[in-house]
């Protein structure tokens, strides 16, 4: 058995199915690309500004031969959405930066039984992880912008491992969306788009953003973090295996929301019910933030208590809303 292999039913002996192998070099023809998102001005915050880190792995391990890219899958249910205020589905379960790490560990420590060296990256990293995941194989990169994988669809998240193993790469998978154009029928904002891709007005990011314009408020249409709509209406996403990563099942309180608790939310039900998940990192107030600015919409014509805003900076979206919405 070659390493390739090795590493393969070790990863399956973890529960995990979905994993391929690229070369570990610079991937100079993403070049273009990013500096048009530069120069337009279509980056968002949270990314890597630095393209020269973007595109050449070699800059995190030098003496990297291999990345191998890993898909977790996180969908355990496919409902309807029914209520009109709910976080996306990615956030109900556990971070899943460290249900993903505790992974990675195992099988890096497995490839030094192999007599190599690896490193792991989880999201906040400066790799193309998705076009890393399609270079490997394990998805192709659909008109949404995310990975879409046989199996899971696109309801994944995505590691890369960094080995100084030299081994054999998989193919890339050929994009299948066809003339389908359903993910952008969906966008509410068309941010994804047949002309050119606008990341930086995706309802997802704006979601997250720590500062927005008042345009925002009556788009936000009950999302308190992120969005699903793209993945919710591709077909990929239809008939698709539902995980088996417990870590990452859903909490009751994700699923089933309470608005009155996320406007009137303290420091110590954050922490206990909501900082363990995947919005966490963002803190307590865009979270209260966001709950406003849907409660507000979607229930102006009631006189609206509000029991407790400690934060200055919710208490200003709280005014900027009463005058935004005329109330």
């Amino acid at each position: 058995m070659d390493h390739k292999e090795s590493i393969i039913n070790f990863c399956k002996n973890l529960g995990i199915d979905t994993v391929g192998f690229c070369e570990c070099r610079a991937f100079n023809e993403l070049r273009p690309f990013l500096e048009n998102r530069k120069i337009n001005n279509i980056e968002n915050e949270f990314e890597e500004k630095d393209i020269e880190k973007r595109i050449n792995p070699k800059l995190q391990f030098e003496k990297g031969e291999t990345i191998i890219s890993i898909a977790f899958p996180y969908l355990f249910d496919f409902e309807e959405q029914k209520d009109s205020i709910y976080f996306s589905k990615y956030t109900w379960g556990k971070d899943y930066h460290f249900v993903i790490s505790y992974y990675l560990k195992e099988i890096c420590k497995f490839i030094e039984t192999l007599g190599g060296k690896a490193v792991y990256f989880v999201d906040s990293n400066p790799l193309p992880e998705r076009y890393v995941a399609y270079l490997s194989g394990i998805g192709f990169i659909g008109k949404n912008n995310l990975l879409i994988t046989e199996k899971y669809g696109s309801f994944v998240f995505l590691g890369e491992i960094i080995t100084d193993i030299k081994l054999n790469v998989d193919e890339p998978m050929k994009q299948k969306c066809g003339d389908c154009t359903l993910c952008f029928d969906a966008c509410p904002t068309k941010s994804i788009n047949k002309v050119n891709s606008m990341p930086n007005i995706c309802l997802s990011y704006i979601t997250q953003k720590k500062d927005i314009d008042d345009s925002w408020f009556n788009k936000l249409d009950g999302r308190i973090f992120g969005c699903d709509s793209c993945q919710i209406a591709c077909p990929f996403n239809k008939k698709i295996d539902k995980s088996i990563i417990e870590d990452l099942s859903p909490y009751e309180h994700m699923k089933n929301i309470s608005i009155n608790e996320l406007i009137n939310i303290d420091n110590k039900i954050f922490k206990e019910k909501y900082a363990v998940t995947s919005c966490g990192w963002r803190g307590k107030n865009i979270l209260q933030r966001n709950a406003l600015i849907n409660l507000v919409k979607l229930k102006k014509d009631i006189n609206i208590e509000i029991q407790s805003i400690n934060s200055p900076y919710v208490l200003d979206y709280y005014h900027r809303l009463l005058n935004a919405f005329h109330l």
